[in-house]
């Protein structure tokens, strides 16, 4: 069995490799699309975690409730993102991913991880075995830790890609 000294620095190695090149290809995608990082990083928010109102934006995103409705505005302007009747608080409103919103993040998860699906079929039946055995305890273990709340108390599972064909 590996000793911890030896694992660390193998981890730490793909860790770097995979968020470099994932935050490279999703920056590029951004770029494509004419949005600023604050407005993709919203609709990511709803995208993974689904609709809410804008105070709560404003929380997850440390900012006032006006900047937020602000950011939200240009994104409903833009038919990203459509306000709705909270079922819950008729006076309040709920911030939803359009159609075209979850359209444009599709293509941008897909695009983010391209280079993940190329580099696996290049590795042999007997390297994906054994990387399909391991990795699914290393996700397992990661959701023991502590630190899986945001600054506002909000829990936050990891989420990963949605299964593609």
């Amino acid at each position: 069995m590996k000793d911890l000294k030896d694992i660390r620095p193998v981890i730490r190695q793909w860790m770097e490799a995979f968020t470099m090149r994932s935050m490279h290809d999703m920056g590029r995608y951004v770029k494509t699309t004419g949005l600023s990082m604050p407005q993709f990083s919203l609709l990511m928010r709803l995208y993974y975690h689904g609709g809410c109102e804008v105070h709560d934006i404003g929380r997850h995103f440390d900012v006032s409730s006006a900047a937020a409705s602000q950011l939200v505005d240009r994104l409903v302007h833009a038919g990203l993102v459509a306000r709705t009747e909270n079922p819950d608080d008729r006076r309040a409103r709920q911030i939803e991913l359009s159609q075209k919103g979850r359209a444009l993040i599709d293509t941008g998860v897909e695009k983010r991880y391209r280079w993940l699906d190329d580099m696996v079929a290049a590795l042999s039946v007997k390297e994906r075995t054994a990387l399909l055995a391991s990795l699914p305890h290393l996700i397992e273990a990661e959701k023991t830790f502590p630190g899986r709340e945001d600054p506002h108390g909000a829990r936050h599972a990891i989420r990963t890609p949605r299964e593609r064909p």
